[in-house]
C-alpha cells in the first residue's frame, strides 16, 4: 500500500537551489537577522557577505567543482556561514561531529571529503595521524579577511553594499549560477558506531524545503532552533527551514546547546519553531516546566516559558500518542505539534502526523505511535511489513528498516524496527515493540525497551527496562514503577507468556543515542553472579564483575572453613581447659557430644570466612545496604558465637548466677537479635539490580 501527494513536484531541468532562496531573501531582507547567536549575530547582509568572501577563498585555493567539503567547527555561526560559502563555491558540505572528535574522525572517513574547513582545536581533535583531506582552517581565513566579521552596531543594519577593497570583483559565484538536480549538494550521514555517508541532491534538498514548507507554513518572522547536533541530519539538512523561509535560526553561542540553557533560550530569543527530539520536547515542556511551577493547575495549563512557540517538530524517535497530546496541552491555544519522520536520504523528512488528522478519538493512545502522511511531493509505502519512503525524484524507494502497516483511516502507523528483532528459543523471532506497548499502557511506565539477554547457563532472558512518565513517578497524580509480579499481572491476556519478560529493571530515564534515538546497546545488563566471572561476560557500566567463577570460589570458601574449624578444635583445651572432657559420658552419647564440638568449631570457621568475604555476595541481592551490613554481622555472629559460648557455658557453674547471666546477655539474647534481623532481611524486598538515577547524565541533542 502506498500514500503520498503531488503538491511539490521534483523539477529534473529546474536549476533552483536552497543557495537561491536563501539569497533572494538576503537581497529582499539585506538588515533581517539571519542568525541569532549572541556575539556571533547576523543579518542576512552580513551572513551572504561572509559566505561570498570564504566562496572566493576556497576557490582561490583551487576548489574544483562539485568537491566535498567537510566542515567541523564548534562556533555554530560559522559553520553556518562555511555551509553556504560550500554551496556558493559550488562544492557539497558535510557537517562532522566535534563534540565528539571519535565520532568525527569516523565521519571523515565514510566521507572521504577533498578539503575540510576547520578551526584550530577541532583540527587536532579530528587529525587521525593519516593522510586525510587538504585542511583549510577557518580561524586562519578569518584572520586575513579582517575578523570574523565587520565591526558594527548591535542595533544597526549593516551595508549589504560595503565590502572590503581587497575583496575580488564581486562576479557570480558557480553555486548562485545554478545547479543540476541530481547534483550532490550535501553529504548526511547515518548511525554513530559506523557512520555511513549518504549524498543528498540539489534537487532533494530544494523538495525537502518545499515540502516542509507547504505543511508547517513558515514565515519570515520566525525563529527556529534546533537542540539536535550540527552533524545530525535534521539539523543539517534542516537549517533551510528558516534561512529559504526569510526566518532566522537561534545558535548556541557555544559549542552545543546544553539542556540548562534550551529553555532560557526559547523564553528569551521568543523562539517560534523548535525542532527536537521526544526527550528533548519532554524535558523542555514536561520536566524543566514542573520544577519551575508551584501550583498543581500550572501542570494543565501551556508552559509560560513556551508561551512563544507556534510549532514544535519532534523526529529522531517513536512518538506515542498520549505523549503527543501531552506536549499539545502545554503550548497555547493554535499551536501545532508534528511528529515528523523520516531519513537521511530524503533529506530528513518523509511523513508528518498531527492529532487533528485523526478521523476520530482512538482507544489506548499510550500504545500508538502514529507516522501520519507523507510530506507533499514525497511517498510512503509498507512492502512486506517494512516502511519505504519515495523521494519526490523518481528514484528507487528506500527502505527504513522500520516497521509499520497503513491503516484504514489512511494513517502511517509505526510497528518497531526491524534491527530491534529478539531471537527467542527455538529460533523465533520477537518484535518487542508490540509487548512494549503492552507494557507501557501501565499507568505508571512511561517508556520501556523490552531486550533479550543470555543467561548464564538457561535460555535468553527478556528484559524489560522501564522508566517513568517526565517528571518521575513521585509527581501529582502518579504510581510507582512496577515490580515484575505486578507487571505480568498486566501482561496477562495481553502478550503471550512466553513474550512476556521475566524480569524488571528500573530506570530514571532511558539512554539515548546522539541523535534522540533510544540506545539499546548503553542498556546496563542484569547481574548475574554465575555468568559475571566468564571469560567474554559484560558487568557494564553499572554491574560488577565479580571473580572468575562461582563455583571454585564458593568451594575455596568452604574448604576455608573446615579448615579454620578443625584449628579451632585444636585450639578448644588450649582456651577452655577441660571444656570438652567426655572421659565419664556413656557411648553413644560421648560420640554424639564429640560430634557437636566438631560442628561448633566447624560453625566458627565459616562464620570467620564468612565475615570476611560474604558481605559483597549479600550485596547483590540488592536490597537495602543498611540492612544487608546488618544481616551480614547477624549471620556472621549466628555462626561465631556457638564455639565459644558452649565452651563458656560447659565451665560456669549451675549456680554461678552472674557468669550465668553474663553469658545469656553476651550470647543467647544477641543470637536471638540476629536471628530477627536475619528474618527481616529474608523477608525484605530486593530492589531491582538497577533501579538507580538516569544512567545518562547529558541529554541526547548532540
Amino acid at each position: 500500500m502506498t500514500q503520498g501527494s503531488e503538491s511539490v513536484r521534483f523539477g529534473k531541468r529546474t536549476t533552483d537551489t536552497v543557495l537561491h532562496r536563501f539569497e533572494r531573501w538576503a537581497r529582499d531582507t539585506p538588515a533581517a537577522r539571519a542568525l541569532i547567536a549572541g556575539p556571533d549575530s547576523l543579518t542576512y547582509a552580513e551572513l551572504d557577505a561572509r559566505a561570498d568572501r570564504l566562496a572566493r577563498r576556497l576557490l582561490g585555493s583551487g576548489l574544483p567543482p562539485g568537491a566535498l567539503v567537510a566542515i567541523g567547527t564548534a562556533r555554530q555561526s560559522e559553520l553556518i556561514v562555511a555551509l553556504l560559502a560550500v554551496l556558493k563555491a559550488g562544492g557539497a558540505y558535510a557537517v562532522l561531529d566535534v563534540r565528539s572528535p571519535r565520532s568525527g574522525r569516523r565521519q571523515l572517513a565514510a566521507a572521504q571529503p577533498l578539503v575540510l574547513l576547520t578551526d584550530a582545536a577541532q583540527h587536532a581533535a579530528l587529525d587521525d595521524g593519516g593522510g586525510g583531506p587538504r585542511v583549510i582552517r577557518l580561524d586562519a581565513e578569518a584572520a586575513a579577511i579582517g575578523g570574523p566579521r565587520a565591526e558594527q552596531p548591535a542595533d544597526r543594519p549593516a551595508d549589504p553594499s560595503a565590502q572590503p577593497a581587497s575583496d575580488p570583483p564581486a562576479d557570480r559565484l558557480p553555486g548562485s549560477a545554478g545547479a543540476q538536480p541530481g547534483r550532490t549538494a550535501a553529504v548526511l550521514f547515518t548511525g554513530a558506531a559506523e557512520p555511513r555517508a549518504v549524498p543528498v541532491g540539489h534537487g532533494l534538498l530544494l523538495a525537502a524545503h518545499d515540502g516542509w514548507a507547504e505543511v508547517a507554513r513558515p514565515t519570515a518572522q520566525d525563529r527556529h532552533l534546533f537542540t539536535v547536533g550540527t552533524d545530525v541530519t535534521a539539523f543539517a539538512a534542516g537549517w533551510t527551514r528558516a534561512l529559504c523561509s526569510g526566518g532566522a535560526l537561534v545558535l548556541s553561542p557555544r559549542s552545543g546547546w546544553q539542556p540548562e540553557d534550551i529553555r532560557a533560550a526559547v523564553a528569551t530569543e521568543r523562539v517560534t519553531v523548535l525542532h527536537t527530539d521526544p526527550a528533548g520536547a519532554a524535558r523542555l515542556l514536561i520536566e524543566d516546566a514542573e520544577q519551575q511551577t508551584l501550583t498543581p493547575a500550572a501542570h494543565r495549563g501551556a508552559d509560560p516559558a513556551a508561551r512563544s512557540l507556534r510549532l514544535l517538530a519532534v523526529s529522531g524517535d517513536r512518538l506515542y500518542l498520549d505523549e503527543q497530546a501531552t506536549l499539545q496541552m502545554r503550548l497555547r491555544p493554535g499551536a501545532r505539534v508534528l511528529n515528523v519522520y523520516g531519513s537521511a536520504e530524503c533529506a530528513g523528512i518523509g511523513t508528518w502526523f498531527e492529532l487533528p488528522q485523526l478521523p476520530h478519538p482512538l482507544d489506548d493512545p499510550e500504545q500508538i505511535s502514529l507516522l501520519g502522511t507523507a510530506f507533499p511531493g514525497f511517498r510512503a509505502e509498507v512492502h512486506g511489513g517494512e516502511i519505504r519512503l519515495l523521494p519526490p525524484d523518481g528514484g528507487d524507494a528506500i527502505p527504513t528498516g522500520d516497521l509499520g502497516r497503513l491503516r484504514a483511516d489512511g494513517l502511517l502507523e509505526y510497528g518497531g524496527r526491524i534491527r530491534d528483532r529478539i531471537t527467542l528459543p527455538g529460533g523465533r523471532w520477537l518484535d518487542p515493540y508490540p509487548v512494549e506497548s503492552a507494557i507501557r499502557s501501565h499507568d505508571g511506565i512511561g517508556a520501556v525497551i523490552l531486550k533479550g539477554v543470555d543467561g548464564p547457563r538457561g535460555p535468553r532472558r527478556l528484559v524489560a527496562y522501564v522508566a517513568p512518565p517526565p517528571g518521575g513517578p513521585t509527581g501529582a497524580g502518579r504510581v510507582l514503577l512496577p515490580d515484575i509480579e505486578e507487571l505480568r499481572d498486566h501482561l496477562a491476556g495481553k502478550v503471550l507468556r512466553e513474550e512476556s519478560p521475566r524480569t524488571v529493571i528500573r530506570l530514571r530515564a532511558l539512554p539515548r543515542t546522539t541523535t534522540g534515538q533510544e540506545d539499546r546497546d548503553a542498556l546496563p545488563l542484569p547481574i548475574m553472579p554465575a555468568a559475571a566471572g566468564r571469560p567474554g561476560s559484560k558487568a557494564g557500566k553499572y554491574g560488577s564483575a565479580a571473580s572468575q567463577g562461582e563455583t571454585p570460589a564458593g568451594c575455596a570458601a568452604g574448604c576455608g572453613g573446615v579448615g579454620l574449624g578443625f584449628v579451632a578444635l585444636i585450639l578448644t583445651n588450649l582456651l577452655w581447659p577441660g571444656s570438652t572432657e567426655l572421659g565419664g559420658v556413656p557411648q553413644p552419647w560421648a560420640f554424639l557430644f564429640f560430634l557437636l564440638y566438631v560442628f561448633e568449631c566447624v560453625a566458627f570457621g565459616i562464620g570467620v570466612v564468612f565475615l570476611f568475604g560474604g558481605r559483597a555476595r549479600m550485596l547483590r541481592q540488592r536490597r537495602s545496604p543498611s540492612l544487608t551490613v546488618a544481616a551480614h554481622l547477624a549471620v556472621s555472629y549466628l555462626l561465631l558465637a556457638w564455639w565459644p559460648q558452649d565452651n563458656l557455658y560447659r565451665l560456669a557453674a549451675k549456680q554461678d548466677w552472674p557468669r550465668q547471666a553474663a553469658l545469656v546477655y553476651a550470647f543467647n539474647i544477641p543470637l536471638m537479635i540476629a536471628g530477627v534481623v536475619v528474618a527481616a532481611y529474608v523477608v525484605s524486598k530486593p530492589a531491582d539490580p538497577f533501579d538507580f538515577h538516569d544512567p545518562v547524565d547529558d541529554w541526547p541533542d548532540r
